[in-house]
């Protein structure tokens, strides 16, 4: 597609970004889903338009947290706003042992990203108080585990902006953690990525959605954990799971699996059910036409 005064496009794994003139944005949240820094061979219906509704609605929860680079989104796939210049960084914060933190431990490692961690924990244990693990944003290739040392070291960013970056990191993440509760969810981990706009610290693209965060559900959370079982996760995770069971982590050497329509509609259903219980209310289908998508963008930007 091609807007009005559009002066730059760049495609990212899921979204589609747009510069229009020297500051506005428009960003469309494709179908695609990656995992592992790789774009799986087959789109996952409506995902586009659960992950903007989702991060939609906590950029306005959280504008009095921190600024954020949203104006509007006039259809669900749709979202303008700032042109922020970002920060190499993703500040990753967790709660639980879960993911690449349970991956790291279980290999025989305690510290992750500079950060020591408890002995004697299993998956999915709480941690006493939710730590952040920073992650290098790298353009092409995997984001690399950075210490809050490195970040300093490799000036990154000032230590005044670190400091802001992690206050506001760990407020997000507990205005987060009790809406999930609300909904009879736990927040696990999520990411959140920041930048600049005319010397201003701002919250940039999505927050507290399926592909940036791990949800579990509240209810029998205790009980699966003293029994040693798998907990029910509402995220991304399971498409993870699903890869590394037939033989993908993204290594050299290792090809990605064909997707069946069956594979296709139980991860649709996994992104529908996680929008309908962390939003409380039931998932609209539209479909949104590219000529839409232009009318409304062109009319927007004259």
């Amino acid at each position: 597609m091609k807007f009005n005064n559009q002066t730059n496009y760049y495609q990212g794994k899921v979204r589609d970004v747009y510069s229009i003139g020297k500051q506005d944005l428009v960003m469309i949240a494709s179908n695609r889903i990656s995992a592992f820094d790789h774009i799986l061979p087959r789109e996952i219906p409506y995902k586009g338009h659960i992950l903007n509704q989702i991060a939609t609605e906590f950029l306005g929860q959280t504008a009095h947290i921190v600024p954020n680079w949203l104006v509007e989104s006039p259809l669900p796939n749709v979202s303008i706003g700032k042109r922020c210049e970002p920060i190499a960084l993703e500040m990753v914060i967790r709660g639980y042992l879960t993911g690449h933190a349970w991956r790291t431990y279980k290999s025989g490692l305690r510290t992750l990203c500079g950060v020591t961690l408890p002995e004697g924990m299993k998956e999915h244990d709480k941690f006493p108080e939710p730590i952040i693990t920073p992650a290098t944003k790298a353009e092409e290739g995997h984001d690399e585990d950075i210490s809050r040392e490195d970040i300093l070291a490799q000036g990154i960013v000032t230590e005044e902006t670190l400091n802001s970056l992690e206050k506001y990191t760990r407020e997000l993440f507990a205005h987060g953690s009790a809406h999930a509760k609300k909904m009879g969810l736990i927040l696990v981990d999520t990411k959140y990525e920041f930048g600049f706009y005319d010397g201003k610290l701002m919250l940039m693209d999505e927050i507290h959605t399926p592909d940036s965060s791990r949800y579990f559900y509240a209810e029998g959370y205790q009980e699966k954990q003293d029994k040693g079982e798998a907990q029910k996760q509402l995220s991304k995770e399971f498409v993870r799971e699903w890869l590394i069971e037939n033989g993908f982590q993204g290594l050299d050497g290792q090809s990605m699996p064909s997707m069946s329509d069956e594979v296709v509609d139980m991860i649709t259903n996994r992104y529908i059910e996680l929008y309908e219980q962390l939003m409380g209310k039931p998932f609209e289908k539209r479909v949104v036409s590219e000529e839409k998508i232009k009318e409304i963008i062109n009319n927007t930007f004259k």
